[in-house]
Parts: C-alpha cells; structure tokens; sequence
C-alpha cells in the first residue's frame, strides 16, 4: 500500500508516518521505480507506536522497546541507562493513568448530576 493508504488505515498523517520512517520505527520496502511501498504488518506497528506516543513515551525509547511487544521478551545485555529511562516513563504513565482515571470519575459524576437534574424537570424517565 502507499503512504496515503497506511494514514487512512491507522489516521496517522503522511508527515507523521513520514517522521517514524525517518526514527527507524518503520520501514517501507522500496519498489524498483524508486516508491514505497508499506506492508499490511505496517497497520499494526503504527497503531503501537501511536499509542506508545500518546501514552508520552518518546520515540527514542520507542524504537528499543517496539520490537519486544507482543512477543516473549528475552534481555541479554541490560542497559542500565535504558532501564532508568524505562523506570522513569512506567512512573509517568502511571500518573498519567491515575490522572485520567480522576477525569472519568468526574465526567461519569457530572453526567450522573446532569441525569439527575434531568429527571428532576422530566421526571423519572
């Protein structure tokens, strides 16, 4: 498929898809007038990436961790430096989760009290 192709599927933008090229996070085969060309496997890989960003983990950490998820994760050589920064986004994101589940519990209350004053004017549905 073409670049068009992969942003439609995953709604990632060309220029983002572009970016994770130029990251090493994705390769596209090359055909011989010179196109790319991206495999269907692509589909997936962008979607993981997509939410490994929008969990805040930075595309330079993405690029170690990619290639373990959803398979058996065998470490031979621990890098401690990648360790600590692996530490350190698993404590951001946990924040971040417990940030967002706050959110939700605030929104599902506001919508209880919304449906509440509703049935208050209505009566009960």
């Amino acid at each position: 498929m073409r670049i068009g192709e992969l942003a439609r599927r995953t709604g990632v933008p060309h220029r983002m898809l572009r970016y994770y090229e130029e990251q090493g996070l994705i390769a596209p085969r090359r055909l011989d007038n010179g196109y790319r060309e991206y495999d269907d496997h692509l589909v997936k890989r962008v979607q993981k990436i997509r939410g490994l960003l929008d969990s805040g983990i930075p595309t330079r950490i993405i690029g170690n961790i990619l290639p373990c998820l959803g398979q058996e994760i065998v470490v031979t050589d621990p890098d401690p430096e990648l360790r600590a920064m692996l530490l350190e986004q698993r404590t951001k994101m946990a924040e971040r989760i417990a940030f967002l589940e706050a959110n939700h519990d605030a929104l599902t209350r506001y919508i209880a009290a919304m449906d509440g004053a509703g049935d208050a004017v209505n009566g009960p549905r």
